[in-house]
């Protein structure tokens, strides 16, 4: 077996896999369909879907050209029935285009940073491992979790940490961070865990887990820019879909959760006004919420697998095209 194939599927344990697995399955029983793998990483969902499903095909999608490298040999016995594309995950409706497919009857997004770079110390993503301050999805363009820190102004670092890490000692975090670039510019991880180690209290950091937890999580959310990709990404995706088509999401955190709860409610919600005796046709649902509320990781799941502890799954089914005054600036696409 090619040595890096199998480092692929050894270090990546897909969370959830028979879960989503048996939730695409009635959308994927068709001869001919397609499902993309938004967040690609190792391969590791797609790997399964190729498996469980002989007659699908899977695009996937990654930001992080080593994950594609890495996933594409992993992948490769499956042949043309998968295809990698470099992109960022809003970018689905172009990169349907350009592989001439109107829509898909699957979309699958594993949301958050992925195993390989969690496992990578020198991407910079690990506050356990000391390596330079990078967190980039993509480390071929960007800002860099440095450029943050040693460029932002007090408040506007104070704001990333409070909104993106719910950080409570997000405003003493960052006036350490200003103090201490002013003697030099911080560039490597162990600094910055020592000064937010520093900046919290004693007492509080005996729970909660690792002090420079929520510190990193606002930065790299920062750094590649994850939910404002994420708020395009999802309604783009929903475009994408066929009718009969699902999607499944797995979010790991509240920030990316409530963002996928309330497009899935918009689309399964009627949009016309509640005095209305009839309900206009233009006005029903057109998404069905396949789960009910968001799904944990189970006992099981959690002892083959530790990094599903935070999961939440939401899946959701297309019904009906997307009414017309509902579509905002999606381009392009109507389900089919």
């Amino acid at each position: 077996m090619d040595e890096r194939r199998d480092d692929a599927a050894t270090r990546h344990t897909p969370v959830l896999l028979q879960r989503c697995l048996d939730l695409l399955a009635p959308a994927l029983a068709a001869d001919g369909a397609v499902m993309v793998d938004s967040t690609l990483g190792m391969g590791g969902h797609t790997e399964g879907v190729l498996r469980a499903f002989p007659h699908v095909r899977v695009v996937g999608i990654d930001r992080d050209p080593q994950a594609l490298d890495l996933a594409g040999r992993r992948l490769a016995p499956f042949g043309e029935r998968f295809t990698a594309v470099h992109a960022v995950y809003d970018e689905i409706g172009d990169v349907l285009d350009d592989l001439g497919l109107a829509h898909v009857q699957g979309v699958l997004m594993d949301l958050g940073v992925s195993s390989l770079q969690l496992d990578e110390r020198e991407r910079g993503f690990s506050y356990a491992h000391d390596a330079p301050l990078d967190m980039r999805m993509d480390a071929t363009r960007g800002l860099t979790a440095a450029d943050v820190v040693n460029t932002y102004e007090e408040r506007e670092i104070a704001r990333v940490l409070r909104e993106y890490g719910e950080e409570r000692f997000a405003p003493r975090i960052a006036r350490s961070i200003v103090r201490a670039r002013e003697k030099a510019p911080l560039a490597r991880t162990g600094e910055l865990v020592d000064l937010v180690r520093a900046s919290i209290p004693a007492a509080t950091r005996k729970t909660g887990g690792h002090p420079a937890k929520r510190t990193f999580q606002a930065l790299r959310i920062e750094v590649n820019g994850e939910l404002e990709v994420l708020e395009r990404a999802l309604p783009a995706s929903v475009e994408a879909l066929a009718v009969g088509g699902r999607i499944v999401v797995e979010a790991y955190h509240s920030l990316e959760d409530r963002l996928v709860k309330r497009t899935f409610a918009a689309g399964a919600t009627s949009s016309a006004p509640p005095d209305l005796p009839v309900e206009p046709e233009t006005h029903a649902p057109y998404l069905r919420l396949v789960t009910r509320g968001a799904e944990e990781a189970d006992e099981a799941e959690l002892a083959a697998n530790p990094r599903s502890q935070s999961v939440r799954l939401r899946a959701a089914e297309r019904i009906r095209p997307t009414p017309d005054h509902l579509r905002g600036g999606t381009p392009g696409r109507r389900a089919a």
